[in-house]
């Protein structure tokens, strides 16, 4: 993956040919005051770049198809270069601040795509409505997560929490990195990974999973004991 940065300065990175070796130990070396700003901006970012564009890439790539994932990572660093002047370490990592804007840009394509939907169904004379945002991301989710009557409840989680999910399970941040790419409190955040994953729990039970027979468990007959009742 390949990204030019706008201005005369601003080298090309690679995800695959770290610039100037490998990032000091720690991270990216944003620490302090140290900022995005001044003559060495341009390398610090490419450090940044090289440290997080793969783990980026493959959050949007669960969510939306490859190829517009990859657009949406260069617009994602293509947008923090153009604002690297508000970046403030002591407000969070350049993890968090990064996957702040890599939301914010994937709720706008969604948003994007749920007209341009709606725009070729009135086209074409269909009027049946489709929540193209909700049903974008269950058929985008990881095989893994297909589990029967999972990416139903996943789809059909308000966006805030399925956002606090993702950033989560598929990205891997903590609940204070969730907190400053969100722009909420962090008490929130674990509210609602608390709230969700109690309801997904509940949503791939043997009773809730089509197919299976009520008070029946995997590998049981019908009429037999319900197993786990007890407690």
């Amino acid at each position: 993956m390949k990204l030019r940065l706008a201005g005369a300065a601003a080298p090309v990175m690679t995800a695959s040919d770290p610039p100037g070796g490998p990032p000091p130990p720690g991270g990216s070396g944003l620490t302090g005051g140290s900022g995005l700003t001044g003559p060495d901006a341009a390398a610090r970012f490419a450090a940044i770049f090289d440290e997080h564009a793969g783990g980026l890439w493959r959050y949007l790539a669960r969510q939306v198809e490859a190829v517009q994932a990859e657009d949406l990572v260069a617009e994602t660093f293509l947008t923090a270069w153009s604002a690297r002047g508000d970046y403030r370490p002591e407000r969070g990592t350049a993890r968090a601040w990064l996957y702040g804007i890599a939301v914010n840009l994937l709720r706008r394509h969604h948003r994007t795509q749920a007209q341009q939907q709606r725009v070729s169904q009135r086209l074409s004379g269909q009027a049946r409505p489709v929540d193209g945002e909700q049903d974008r991301v269950a058929e985008r989710l990881d095989a893994r997560t297909r589990l029967a009557g999972l990416a139903a409840a996943l789809a059909a989680l308000p966006g805030g929490d399925r956002e606090v999910l993702l950033l989560s399970s598929l990205a891997g941040l903590d609940t204070r990195e969730i907190a400053a790419a969100l722009g909420i409190p962090e008490g929130t955040v674990r509210s609602r990974l608390h709230r969700v994953r109690r309801g997904l729990r509940a949503a791939i039970t043997p009773e809730n999973t089509p197919g299976s027979t009520p008070g029946s468990t995997p590998g049981s007959t019908p009429g037999s004991e319900r197993s786990g009742e007890a407690g």
